[in-house]
């Protein structure tokens, strides 16, 4: 803060301050209390709001541990969305190192251009776009089909489309933090790992990976918490059998019409993801400081 004010002086440092304030206590602060309010009170007429059984209670959030079925899907949830941060790692780990240490300049821009050129559409349009190439009669059957690797066209859709679809929907998440990490690598360090007689496996695992843990925890975080919190790939891409939590709460709000029900369940996913990615970054020696640099 002092350095704050040292910059731009005390009227605007002020000015500042105050209109992150404002953003953080209107845009942050002000929908989570009022999803608590919510999760904690029944749902009633309106003609009862305020009277003698508008009380706060657990039942909200207790249904939800009643429910087999609801609370199969959460778990679902979570452990598929860090299905998709680790499938997600895989994918953008290699591109990271090699546009940091080998590609040159011109590379490096040509990549991250075709990478982000695609980011400039809705979310829902890409999404769709992966719908008809995972389409049963699409372009990815009818290239397998050609290739006589598949009898017949498959159906995509289901765990297998969402993974895929959200791997593709949060790569720059992942690739960003690892890309400047690895960026930051002395090369000399993986040339003198490589004359002491490492092997590649083992400048990966002793050298770059321990120099990138903080992009590396950070990308997973970011892609943890979007997978987590992601409704358009599950309802486009899923199918009946491969529901995510999301679409739960979707239901509660815009078909039951339960607004307390629902507000209950998006603050246990928020609690849980969030208490796995504290558990996440204390595992990999992680500070949030580290991560939000």
């Amino acid at each position: 803060m002092a350095d704050l004010y040292k910059r731009f002086g005390g009227g605007l440092g002020t000015l500042f301050l105050v209109i992150v304030a404002s953003w953080i206590a209107g845009m942050v602060l002000a929908p989570n209390v009022m999803m608590i309010d919510y999760a904690l009170r029944p749902n009633l007429p309106p003609s009862q709001i305020g009277g003698p059984d508008d009380i706060y209670s657990l039942d909200n959030i207790l249904y939800l541990a009643n429910e087999s079925v609801h609370r199969a899907i959460f778990y679902k949830t979570v452990w598929a969305s860090a299905l998709v941060a680790f499938a997600t790692f895989l994918v953008c780990y290699p591109l990271a190192f090699w546009l940091a240490q080998n590609a040159t300049p011109n590379q490096t821009a040509l990549v991250l251009l075709a990478l982000t050129i695609p980011f400039w559409i809705n979310e829902v349009l890409r999404t769709l776009a992966w719908y008809i190439l995972l389409a049963f009669r699409g372009p990815l059957n009818a290239f397998l089909l050609g290739l006589g690797i598949i009898d017949e066209p498959v159906r995509w859709y289901g765990d297998g489309g969402v993974l895929v679809g959200m791997t593709y929907a949060y790569i720059l998440f992942m690739l960003f933090p690892i890309y400047n990490s690895i960026e930051s690598l002395d090369k000399s360090q993986i040339e003198a790992a490589r004359d002491l007689g490492a092997s590649t496996w083992r400048i990966h695992w002793r050298v770059v990976i321990p120099h990138a843990k903080a992009g590396i925890a950070t990308g997973c975080v970011f892609t943890f918490m979007l997978a987590a919190g992601s409704y358009v790939a599950p309802a486009l891409l899923g199918s009946p059998g491969s529901r995510w939590f999301t679409e739960i709460i979707y239901n509660w709000f815009f078909e039951g019409g339960d607004w307390n029900r629902g507000a209950a369940y998006a603050l246990v996913l928020l609690v849980l993801c969030l208490a796995v990615v504290l558990i996440t970054l204390r595992i990999a020696r992680v500070s949030l400081a580290e991560v939000a640099k």
